[in-house]
């Protein structure tokens, strides 16, 4: 039995969106599924199951940082048989060529993050999208006429930090912005032989300071949701 999803057997779908927040994976299931289910609230992580044009989607957030996707992400994996995560979320951009709003397919996650070292033994600081979802993100946003760009991004344990210089990592890796979790989705799949892509809204510019304002944020994020499912329907 999970120890942190209260769902029962088969009350997961094989396809799961991943956002951070359980009140925007709540959002998705009251705006975008229909048949809804509420099927887990354990610690106060909502899951919901429902269907998106006929076909059967669980959305239910991650929390923040590789610890807690590492968790939520290796029980839907193991526990519910899920097949296929999208993780859905924001990040900070490291330069100034992205721009508030511009979505990221992210190719690959690199991270100083010990997670995947130290859960599954794989010594690589740079991992990539697993299976085919990642080209199904990107097929999709072209029917969608929704522009999509395949990025590296930087994985981070840290929030807040004393140097304000680029991290060496993300400098190495030439990475285009920064978020908290993918690196540890990655790995989840890696090691399990799972599907895992992530994609990003753009909310902010770390070096000019321009941000996405409260009131926009929901706008914002209204494309992601919507590539994220409609890939789901071809998945």
């Amino acid at each position: 039995m999970s120890v942190h999803i209260a769902a029962k057997k088969g009350e997961i779908a094989k396809i799961v969106l991943q956002p951070g927040d359980p009140l925007r994976a709540k959002y998705i299931a009251d705006h975008f599924l229909t048949e809804v289910k509420l099927v887990s609230q354990t610690r106060n992580i909502f899951y919901f199951t429902g269907l998106y044009k006929g076909k059967e989607v669980s959305v239910g957030a991650s929390g923040m940082g590789c610890a807690s996707i590492g968790i939520y992400s290796y029980e839907l994996f193991t526990e519910f048989d899920v097949d296929t995560i999208i993780r859905i979320g924001t990040c900070g951009a490291y330069t100034d060529e992205l721009k508030v709003f511009d979505l990221l397919n992210v190719e690959f996650a690199a991270s100083e993050s010990t997670y995947a070292k130290f859960a599954w033994e794989i010594e690589d600081e740079k991992l990539k999208h697993q299976g085919n979802t990642f080209d199904l993100l990107n097929q999709t946003s072209k029917d969608l006429s929704l522009e999509i760009k395949p990025t590296t991004i930087h994985t981070s344990d840290i929030f807040y930090r004393k140097s304000q210089d680029l991290p060496a990592i993300a400098a190495k890796y030439n990475c285009a912005a920064v978020e908290m979790e993918a690196f540890a989705l990655f790995a989840n799949a890696q090691h399990l032989g799972k599907n895992a892509a992530t994609i990003l809204t753009v909310s902010d510019i770390i070096p000019t300071g321009d941000q996405i304002s409260a009131d926009q944020r929901e706008k914002a994020l209204k494309p992601m949701i919507e590539l994220a499912l409609e890939t789901a329907i071809n998945i």
